[in-house]
């Protein structure tokens, strides 16, 4: 490949005027540039399924070179993207292929997507797997970072314990993953005491380690230590003090009604924005969705007009978030009108966004008008998904509707394609089998059962609407109860009770 683009670019340049001919060491390194780039750029922005190893074998095959910094590179944006598994493939190629010489942070990389990709057991091989030269605070990090990712508690507190034994506990992101660990797990007691040993140990608290600590008070509703918190953190030298602080204040103060307090963490918010260089979308979207909890409309108009004038573009949860805010203060039709905005608007349509108003509207008991609106997306050539329907079933439920609520159900069941990570909810399902079983007719339930168990596993509630349904129609239910049994699931207290009605 690069001799035959060589050959073609010798002899296009042959043809210009002897002053404007490209040299050929500027061919060459222009090829050369190409051939370390080119494929690079293209295989951490591929959308493709096909693995990413057998394209990196087909180039080189081809006769190009790939630089070990590339390839890094290509590892950086895979993971920025979510994509854990294509980095993983081109880090373990890396590796094997001898491309650059792995240091300790090269491996804590790759640990790390080992633990994503294949879990803290096979991260827990890996780093086992590893001589004494490579292991430092970076490898040993990256592993706890597994363990408290999967919330193993006794796992990561042991390997702390051999960071320290090792000297390797020393870095905030340590202190940071247990405080994590113990939020994740509910244990928010335990933090305060995680913030006082970093201190006691000489590592200076960042941002997520306060934010953690100030977290672990609101949501147990002790004002004031988080506000003890707050303070210590504005008189730290080596931090700025950030929106996100601010905005869980906020949400803290409301959740203890304490307004005035709420009203000047927001303005503290506020005064961030202008330092702000990435993401500041999303800024605006938590003032403007704590001020609506406010019930501040004017603040939340002002914030949008100012959103809209500070980002390139309004995203679809931009949208979403002003949606609700407009429901959270009551504007319903005004909330409807800017839903037209958005259809307007040009973005892809995202059912999400006309399902906040479905909620909204379902939360206010307005289930029918919610189904009206839905209907009108319908006739407009959208087709709803699964879920749009299930949010107005889950209404017509809380009206108890049963019978409006089982007809938006099978059409929620009816319009599922399979692996497109939709579910009903479990108490919803429940709900609604009870029902029918107790009050349905036996093919209202079948048709009911048919299209459930097209979505989820077949089990005992099912089964037994489908048992209460026969047996008030006076039917035999022998055949029933072996179909159920061949499905491995075993009769029990309920199924009992249910075919007692037999007897009587």
């Amino acid at each position: 490949m690069y001799s035959n683009l060589f050959s073609i670019l010798s002899r296009l340049s042959s043809k210009l005027p002897s002053g404007r001919r490209f040299p050929e060491t500027f061919i060459h390194n222009a090829l050369t540039i190409r051939s370390y780039s080119a494929f690079p750029y293209s295989i951490s922005l591929t959308q493709s399924t096909a693995s990413v190893v057998s394209q990196l074998d087909k180039w080189v095959e081809d006769g190009n070179k790939v630089k070990g910094a590339e390839l890094k590179r290509i590892i950086r944006n895979l993971r920025n993207r979510g994509k854990a598994s294509n980095a993983l493939e081109v880090s373990e190629w890396t590796y094997k292929n001898g491309n650059c010489r792995f240091s300790p942070s090269d491996h804590a990389v790759q640990l790390d997507l080992v633990g994503k990709v294949r879990g803290p057991d096979a991260a827990e091989s890996y780093f086992n797997n590893m001589s004494d030269q490579q292991k430092n605070e970076k490898t040993y990090g990256a592993l706890l970072n597994c363990y408290v990712r999967e919330r193993l508690m006794d796992k990561s507190l042991s390997h702390i314990q051999t960071m320290k034994e090792k000297g390797c506990a020393s870095t905030v992101l340590t202190y940071n993953d247990l405080m994590s660990l113990y939020a994740n797990l509910g244990q928010y007691e335990k933090v305060p005491d995680v913030l006082a040993e970093m201190k006691e140990n000489g590592v200076s608290p960042d941002h997520f380690s306060y934010r953690t600590c100030i977290i672990s008070y609101g949501i147990r509703s002790k004002i004031s230590e988080m506000e003890m918190i707050l303070e210590e953190m504005k008189g730290q030298d080596h931090i700025e003090m950030d929106w996100k602080t601010y905005s869980v204040v906020a949400k803290y103060y409301l959740k203890a009604g304490l307004t005035d307090k709420a009203m000047v963490a927001l303005k503290g918010l506020e005064q961030q924005l202008d330092k702000l260089e990435k993401k500041p979308d999303l800024a605006y979207n938590h003032l403007i969705s704590l001020y609506a909890s406010l019930g501040r409309k004017t603040e939340v108009l002002r914030f949008w007009e100012l959103k809209k004038a500070a980002c390139s573009k309004c995203l679809n949860q931009d949208y979403m978030t002003m949606l609700d805010a407009l429901v959270k203060l009551g504007e319903l039709e005004e909330a409807k009108s800017f839903l037209k905005e958005w259809e307007s608007c040009g973005n892809n349509y995202d059912f999400r966004v006309p399902n906040t108003l479905l909620i909204g509207f379902c939360e206010k008991g307005l289930v029918e008008e919610a189904e009206a609106l839905l209907e009108d997306i319908a006739k407009s050539g959208k087709t709803p998904i699964p879920n749009s329907w299930s949010i107005l079933a889950s209404g017509y439920v809380g009206k108890k509707e049963m019978l409006k609520a089982v007809e938006c159900m099978k059409k929620a069941l009816s319009a599922y394609v399979g692996n497109e990570g939709w579910k009903p909810k479990p108490k919803l399902i429940t709900s609604i089998l009870g029902w029918v079983g107790d009050e349905g007719k036996v093919e209202d339930v079948e048709t009911l059962v048919g299209l459930l168990k097209d979505v989820v596993p077949i089990d005992a509630e099912m089964y037994h609407a489908l048992l209460k349904a026969n047996l008030r129609e006076g039917k035999e239910v022998d055949e029933l109860l072996k179909n159920m049994k061949a499905d491995g699931i075993d009769e029990d207290e309920e199924t009992k009770n249910i075919l007692s009605s037999r007897q009587n």
